[in-house]
């Protein structure tokens, strides 16, 4: 990839009408038309995305329109969207009949994590997807990935074939328990394979920050949008070979291109400002405390209070709280550590910080729960 790894996320294009399957035509050929002709070309769709119209529009808008060198196209098996192994082959040509192509450059089975992992073996989809790389269908053969580091290990040792995995990464994500984009994806370097970055501006969060956050960002740059910062952070890794921007207007593509065709890693300074911010999103949580770490030590029965929270205060601080990250992990979390119900209500969180922990850990896994995907 070139020009700072921008590829083109088609999960949240221009709709007519509020109609999720009715795509923009027009606006999408000029979203495509800007993004390649400043020298754009990776392309990420979805099965599933715009409930399966994103990849028709593949076809109208990309496919149909330019040479099949000017673009390179991923999408996705709905790894969570089959019953049975007859299915998987008719699943997949439909695919390729819907984007209009013979191959895919980069294809991904889609959300592999704790719940989905055991189906996928049982119906030998990755010998499929194999399959059709030896046949020239695929190019390169990866996965969506939304589960701890310790899970991505594993499947990284059972399936070397994987060349490539598409993680959540973004500067608030990067150190935190829940969603451990550091060690998913230090553990990918560690085994030589490339990334690919969704999620990067968190929902939108990133590019919609408090007041006073989005005041620190432009007194040091008054040019630069919120955005800027959280897709620089992303494309300055190594391995790196996209970070996916899911642009729903022409301006955002615009704003993208102004940041990302001439790339430049972040300054000290600006990483600084980073900190900064990730500090006044966290004073915006609605549970605040101190004793994170005490408060979790002195459980009992090693309910992991402080990620459980974590992730439910930004849940709410995102756009969506309701299609956030942490609700595509949140089942594979309880399956890994103790979950909430397990709580015997000792009290001895509360004894260590002044607030109620015990209510706010009710409240955050059954939001949590109830909302997971």
């Amino acid at each position: 990839m070139k020009n700072g790894h921008l590829g083109f996320g088609l999960m949240r294009l221009p709709v007519n009408n509020g109609e999720t399957t009715d795509i923009d035509f027009n606006q999408v050929c000029q979203m495509f038309d800007t993004f390649i002709d400043n020298g754009f070309h990776y392309f990420d769709t979805s099965f599933v995305y715009h409930n399966g119209a994103s990849e028709n529009i593949v076809k109208r808008a990309l496919v149909d329109r330019y040479d099949r060198s000017k673009y390179t196209l991923a999408t996705k098996f709905p790894t969570f969207g089959y019953q049975t192994e007859d299915e998987i082959e008719p699943i997949f040509q439909q695919q390729l009949e819907k984007c209009g192509v013979d191959y895919f450059d980069y294809y991904l089975l889609h959300n592999v994590k704790t719940i989905l992992y055991p189906h996928a073996e049982e119906t030998h989809l990755f010998k499929h997807a194999v399959k059709w790389k030896e046949e020239g269908k695929i190019k390169h053969l990866g996965i969506s990935f939304h589960d701890s580091a310790e899970v991505l290990e594993q499947i990284l040792k059972e399936h070397p074939e994987i060349e490539f995995v598409q993680i959540v990464v973004n500067y608030l994500d990067w150190d935190s328990g829940f969603i451990q984009a550091k060690m998913c994806y230090e553990l990918l370097c560690q085994y030589g394979k490339d990334v690919i970055i969704m999620e990067p501006v968190k929902g939108g969060m990133l590019a919609s920050l408090p007041k006073e956050a989005n005041d620190l960002l432009k007194a040091y740059n008054q040019n630069a949008s919120p955005v800027s910062y959280a897709l620089r952070y992303c494309a300055e890794l190594p391995n790196v070979i996209a970070v996916l921007s899911g642009m729903s207007t022409l301006q955002q593509v615009q704003d993208n291109i102004l940041y990302m065709k001439d790339f430049k890693p972040l300054t000290e300074e600006e990483h600084e400002l980073i900190d900064s911010v990730i500090e006044v999103l966290k004073s915006n949580w609605k549970y605040q405390s101190d004793k994170w770490d005490e408060i979790d030590q002195v459980c009992p029965v090693d309910i992991p209070i402080s990620s459980i929270i974590e992730a439910y205060n930004n849940c709410l601080l995102q756009p969506n709280p309701y299609f956030s990250a942490e609700l595509n992990y949140y089942k594979n979390f309880a399956i890994h550590h103790t979950p909430a119900s397990k709580c015997i209500h000792c009290g001895k969180c509360n004894q260590v910080s002044s607030l109620d922990v015990e209510n706010a850990l009710k409240e955050a896994a059954n939001f949590l729960l109830e909302h997971s995907f």
